[in-house]
């Protein structure tokens, strides 16, 4: 007869030989917290849950393992999972939905009499979370393991990003309060994350008894970390965004100030980064913070979205030998999601990620201060903060410097025109990157729609000239409030083309209507991944596009020239299938608006 015993015994015996990492407590813990939430999570429904381990680890007091076994395997779950009391993943995820609301929980399912027949199962329940997860293999692994699955868990990012966004928004007010200017707001939280790398620095900042002098030494130590890997003049222009806190008055003169912002900064806003590398944590601050002042729009500044520089990448199909030119680099989102997915196709091989970071990531900006954060940002993913020029990407020895590093890839968010007669065109942007190219290299652009749809004037012209020179392999409409986390309510595309291939006049090219990410407005964290969609919907239009799938209502591919307008809803078929009155009125408030932008923005 099967023996529960025997499988606890052979859990236990695996966790016992981690003591040194975790505390192994069996039926009931000695943490108040955690006795108290499973004062009510009997399998029976009435009274206390027993779970046969609950481990916490001596290291993390955010996660802990708790732990169901049965002896015979065909108990392991049940078809509904509602079978508490009988089956191992039934039980455990029990467990797990009382304890998930004061901690992140690690629920292991286990059954059977010996390790070769042993059945594993685990799920990942991360604090105020509906549903766990699914995660690991099908066995028990070590404390490592978990914690840096754990860690490195896409769920997990969810989450940290979401507390990274509320600390933002905490900050914010915090800064407004102390009189320290939106612009200056991420420069500041930039520098701190910079000193925050040196040891000497994080040992010695908390000593300073006069502002003023910490104030210097933040500035210093930012400078002797950036000295020996920029040019003399990047960092003078460096040192002149940086040179406000030397000067405020109040990080200069209020004791404790500073301090306090450094300690703030290092436990929510450095833990993010170095947990989650290659994120653009600090474009994500300065979309926060402008969110409420008019000087990004006034700048034509128009943030990308994480999930939208994600995608770039995947549409390009970056890989490790990819080098990636973004000639309008901003904070260097774009630069840092390729960056991220480059490293992994790596696969670990350390000097190749060495290469990426040196010579395979490229990107120009103009604004000094958005360059500082650009360089900033590369820093704090550890390197290609030397392949971030401070220029015009139109100027000749900018072009030629860049031509040096080869760039097969070009990912770009132009600087959307504020001034109809003085800015420069969104297109002029695309034709500058396609031209550092070489030859059949990919170049991805996200433009207002009006760029795509212009029959006539210098907009017209310029699709001429793309045509002319490149191939337009495809152009997706975009949601039309991607942009409203930045507070710019304009209506965009992407645009993708292969460098130096002229278009042939009897090329299909694909059209996407990608008008639905998943996303959905939440007060007051903006635009964000409610549901948990995205996942899915990227597959879907990453495959669509790679594939050139035509699909009623989503996708065709059609020959088109200068003088057609470049959008799905030209002329996809309708699929009436699937349409109802609430569709109907939905697309008809969505036409008003785009009509309205239309008329209001104009396409000359």
């Amino acid at each position: 007869m099967a023996n529960e015993r025997i499988t606890e015994n052979i859990v236990r015996k695996h966790f016992n030989s981690y003591s040194d990492e975790c505390t192994i407590e069996e039926q009931k813990s000695s943490i108040p917290k955690i006795d108290k939430l499973l004062k009510y999570a009997s399998k029976s429904g009435i009274g206390k849950g027993f779970p046969e381990f609950i481990i916490q680890l001596k290291n993390n007091n955010d996660l802990i393992l708790v732990i169901e076994c049965k002896p015979d395997i065909t108990k392991h779950e049940s078809p509904n999972r509602d079978k508490y009391a009988e089956y191992a993943v039934d039980g455990v995820l029990l467990y797990s939905s009382f304890l998930s609301k004061e901690f992140d929980v690690l629920a292991i399912a286990v059954s059977g009499q010996n390790l070769k027949e042993l059945k594993v199962s685990h799920y990942l329940h991360l604090k105020g979370e509906k549903n766990p997860v699914s995660k690991f293999s099908n066995k028990l692994l070590d404390i490592e393991s978990y914690i840096i699955g754990y860690l490195k868990s896409d769920e997990k990012r969810r989450q940290d990003y979401d507390a990274l966004l509320d600390f933002s928004r905490e900050l914010n007010v915090e800064l407004h309060h102390h009189k320290i200017l939106e612009s200056q707001r991420s420069l500041l939280i930039s520098s701190i994350l910079i000193a925050l790398d040196n040891r000497a620095f994080r040992r010695a900042y908390k000593e300073h008894d006069n502002p003023q002098d910490l104030a210097d030494a933040l500035v210093t130590t930012v400078t002797s970390e950036l000295k020996s890997t920029i040019t003399q003049k990047n960092l003078d222009n460096l040192n002149i965004q940086f040179s406000f806190i030397r000067t405020d008055i109040t990080l200069t003169q209020k004791k404790e100030v500073l301090s306090n912002l450094i300690d703030e900064i290092d436990k929510n806003v450095n833990y993010f980064v170095k947990t989650h590398k290659y994120f653009d944590a600090l474009g994500q601050l300065y979309i926060e913070f402008l969110r409420y002042a008019n000087s990004d729009k006034g700048l034509g500044i128009v943030l990308t979205p994480p999930h939208i520089t994600e995608l770039f990448g995947e549409l390009a199909v970056a890989n490790k030998d990819s080098v990636v030119y973004d000639n309008c680099a901003g904070t260097g989102g774009f630069l840092i999601s390729a960056m991220r997915k480059m490293i992994k196709e790596a696969k670990g091989n350390l000097e190749k990620e060495k290469q990426i970071k040196a010579k395979q990531i490229v990107g120009v900006e103009y604004q000094a201060h958005i360059f500082a954060l650009a360089v900033s940002n590369m820093y704090i993913h550890q390197d290609g903060k030397t392949n971030i020029i401070n220029g015009s990407c139109f100027d000749d020895e900018v072009m030629e410097q860049v031509e040096k590093y080869k760039p097969t890839m070009g990912f770009l968010n132009p600087p959307y025109k504020a001034d109809k007669k003085k800015d420069t065109e969104e297109l002029e942007f695309v034709l500058n990157n396609l031209e550092i190219l070489q030859s059949g290299g990919t170049c991805i652009a996200i433009v207002p729609m009006q760029c795509a749809l212009a029959q006539k004037g210098k907009i017209y012209e310029l699709k001429k000239r793309l045509l002319q020179k490149h191939t337009l392999e495809a152009v997706l409409s975009m949601p039309d409030e991607l942009f409203f986390n930045s507070n710019i309510g304009v209506v965009t595309c992407v645009m993708i083309f292969t460098a130096h291939k002229p278009h042939p006049p009897n090329k299909e090219t694909y059209f996407g209507y990608y008008k639905n990410d998943g996303f959905v407005k939440r007060k007051p964290k903006g635009r964000i991944d409610d549901f948990r969609k995205w996942e899915s919907i990227k597959e879907e239009w990453v495959s669509s596009y790679i594939n050139r799938k035509a699909k009623a209502g989503f996708s065709v591919n059609k020959i088109v020239t200068a003088n057609d307008e470049w959008c799905a809803e030209a002329y996809m078929e309708t699929d009436y299938s699937n349409l109802s009155k609430d569709d109907f009125i939905d697309t008809l408030k969505s036409f008003l608006v785009f009509n309205e932008l239309y008329i209001k923005n104009g396409t000359n």
